[in-house]
């Protein structure tokens, strides 16, 4: 009861601020940590700048690289990468709960609230379960992940380095980070069933949301009557966009023997799965990124910017907001006075904040991409468009860009990282005015008119 009160008389500082400031701290450390001695490699050196550009990557799961982390970082430096992409994934704050939770056994309404918003949920009732069941979630899912690459890892390294291996790419693809130890991302395996599978379904699951995979869970267990409207919106939303991706980039690049045209017809659809999935969140890559057309690279940048689910591990504007757009756009179309989808009546200003979050993102990377335009005049502007939507979707797929960037322009990704991950709306909430008061009377109406 006392938190709660103090959470009344605080709201100049909101939850949206603590989030916002709770990723900040940790990737500050994670940065300094990067560019010491003491992550590196023997004779391996990294500036500042790629040491906080590998910890943004890391804590807004990302993946984007200006170095090899796999011959760069010694094993402390790689666990420092792989401790951010887990917390990045999970949330700073949730995972703070969760120590919250073992220590006291329960948390105050205060934490609650920034829970809610750190996960995205529409409660804060029973959160506490809530998050445990997160967290189980969580550890289960990346430990059978590990168990099935195992073996595809241990036919190239001995036990150990195959468990560490395993262990790595199966946290880093369910977190959605993209983040591997070989130079070449996943190149090497583009034949390979078990990791065209397995890393793709981590992914899915991680882009999808907590709390759909939960309210799946429950409904199956029975312990809930129905799917909510969320759950159905998207994972419909997140199988379509699979579905279009894949066989857009299979009829696109069938014949391109920069890469899938040299390959079998069978393997040729593994690896448009692979990159379908993959490219709206994760950032792996099986094929060479830069050989693909210009028509699949203009594909990939829109995938990249739709992202994942709300909730989940991904970046983007999420999948249930372009899902809204298209909901309303529809219901305008049909002169109809509400939104209607899963035999629901949708509120108008849920619409309106999708398109809040739609309009805020086009225009922050449109002005990110003019910038690199200035900055880095001899680069391709393709190349510069498709790295800056890989940054603000946490994506982490490059034209073999980010190691050339001015130090400037790695800063502005850093930047546009963290709007991606955090959410250009939470960022815009923490750094507005939430507590003016509300004036006792309205202005008289008046139509503008549109089209």
């Amino acid at each position: 009861m006392e938190e709660n009160k103090m959470f009344l008389k605080n709201k100049s500082f909101s939850p949206y601020m603590t989030i916002l400031l709770s990723f900040m701290v940790v990737t500050i450390l994670g940065g300094i940590l990067l560019s010491l001695p003491i992550s590196m490699r023997y004779g391996k050196s990294v500036k500042l700048i790629d040491g906080f550009f590998i910890a943004t990557s890391a804590i807004c799961v990302t993946g984007l690289s200006s170095i090899d982390i796999g011959s760069v970082y010694n094993i402390f430096g790689q666990m420092v990468i792989l401790v951010l992409i887990q917390l990045g994934g999970l949330g700073v704050i949730t995972f703070t709960s969760v120590i919250i939770i073992m220590i006291s056994k329960k948390i105050g309404y205060y934490t609650k609230k920034i829970v809610q918003e750190d996960i995205n949920i529409d409660t804060t009732f029973k959160i506490e379960e809530y998050v445990k069941k997160v967290i189980l979630s969580v550890i289960v899912i990346e430990f059978i992940g590990t168990v099935i690459l195992f073996f595809e890892f241990i036919k190239k390294f001995g036990f150990l380095k195959a468990v560490y291996y395993s262990f790595f790419h199966s946290v880093s693809a369910f977190c959605n980070a993209g983040f591997s130890l070989f130079s070449d991302n996943l190149y090497g395996f583009k034949n390979s069933f078990i990791i065209n599978m397995t890393i793709p379904l981590l992914i899915f699951l991680g882009g999808i949301g907590f709390s759909t995979i939960l309210n799946c869970y429950n409904v199956l267990r029975k312990k809930e009557k129905r799917l909510t409207s969320t759950t159905k919106l998207s994972i419909k939303i997140s199988i379509f966009l699979v579905i279009i991706g894949m066989v857009a980039m299979f009829i696109l690049e069938y014949s391109n023997k920069s890469t899938i045209g040299n390959l079998s017809f069978g393997q040729k659809l593994e690896a448009s799965f692979f990159q379908s999935v993959t490219t709206r969140t994760a950032g792996f890559n099986t094929i060479s990124i830069l050989g693909l057309k210009r028509s699949t690279s203009l594909l990939f940048v829109i995938l990249m910017f739709i992202g994942a689910s709300p909730g989940s591990t991904g970046g983007g504007i999420k999948t249930t907001t372009i899902g809204l757009i298209i909901l309303g756009t529809l219901a305008t179309l049909k002169n109809k006075d509400t939104i209607e989808y899963d035999k629901r009546s949708v509120s108008w200003r849920i619409y309106s904040k999708a398109i809040t979050v739609l309009f805020i993102s086009l225009i922050y990377t449109t002005i990110c991409v003019f910038l690199l335009i200035l900055f880095e005049r001899n680069k391709n502007l393709l190349d510069l468009v498709f790295e800056v939507f890989s940054a603000f979707g946490t994506v982490g797929l490059s034209r073999n860009l980010t190691p050339s960037l001015a130090d400037i322009s790695k800063f502005i990704l850093i930047v546009t990282m963290f709007v991606g991950r955090v959410g250009p709306l939470t960022i815009a909430l923490a750094l507005s005015k939430s507590n003016l008061k509300k004036g006792r009377y309205t202005y008289p109406q008046e139509n503008i008119l549109i089209g």
